[in-house]
């Protein structure tokens, strides 16, 4: 009887953990709690191996030092995009940078919070970052979300919501920020084209970032003369700013 009356309780306290995750994950809010590695993990691209058609990568640099905390970054691909692209562009980043990077892929063909509500992508992003802690010694006063196009408003959803988590927010061409509660205050680099024809910089980083300000937060705003697309230098840019600049 006592047997069968743990099971049980054991049972019900699992599931009621899970209710809360899904409740959260519907607020936009990571449950995650960092913690210093159980294990220490191998270098190089390693597949998160926690989804099937849809998964993502972990990029560890060579000189990865269990005994050093790194900073972390993780990057959001654009509408219909993957993670590979976003993994090649910012591995050799990685490389010389010492910087953990992070590319989960969307659910769907886009992120979530881009069709309406959080869900799904939040808790996939979570269960990524529980297998890097797992892993790997993070250095929490760098730890960044990043993103490209519909990646980068979801950057900017994601990151506001947990500004406690991430102390830095990337937006390479944001299309517009729609974030749940706000908690934390994470510092902000947006970037966008002047001659961007998918989402124009007049109606999206020209709107999105004279309100941020208002609301508080600090903004290092770029433009470039150029159209949608990742601009090699400004993702360089973007990380020595990441790198550089504190919590």
């Amino acid at each position: 009887m006592d047997a069968d009356f743990g099971g049980k309780r054991m049972i019900n306290q699992v599931s009621q953990l899970a209710d809360e995750q899904a409740t959260a994950a519907r607020d936009g809010r990571l449950s995650i709690l960092p913690r210093p590695p159980a294990a220490s993990g191998a270098v190089g691209p390693q597949s998160l191996g926690l989804g099937t058609a849809r998964d993502g990568w972990l990029y560890v640099p060579a000189s990865y030092d269990s005994s050093q905390p790194a900073p972390l970054l993780v990057f959001l691909h654009g509408a219909g995009g993957s993670a590979q692209r976003g993994r090649r562009l910012f591995q050799f980043i990685a490389n010389r940078t010492g910087l953990l990077v992070v590319t989960p892929e969307s659910r769907g063909r886009t992120w979530d919070r881009i069709r309406g509500s959080f869900g799904a992508d939040v808790m996939f992003i979570e269960q990524a970052l529980t297998r890097t802690f797992t892993s790997y010694a993070v250095d929490l006063s760098h730890m960044a979300i990043a993103g490209f196009s519909d990646g980068a408003s979801y950057a900017l959803a994601l990151g506001l919501t947990n500004g406690d988590l991430f102390t830095h927010i990337i937006a390479l061409s944001p299309g517009f920020a729609a974030p749940g509660n706000q908690h934390g205050r994470p510092r902000l680099f947006i970037t966008h084209g002047t001659r961007d024809t998918v989402l124009p910089i007049d109606r999206c980083s020209r709107r999105i970032v004279p309100h941020l300000r208002a609301a508080g937060y600090d903004v290092q705003y770029r433009e470039f003369g150029g159209p949608h697309i990742i601009q090699p230098w400004i993702a360089w840019a973007a990380i020595r700013w990441f790198m550089l600049t504190p919590r």
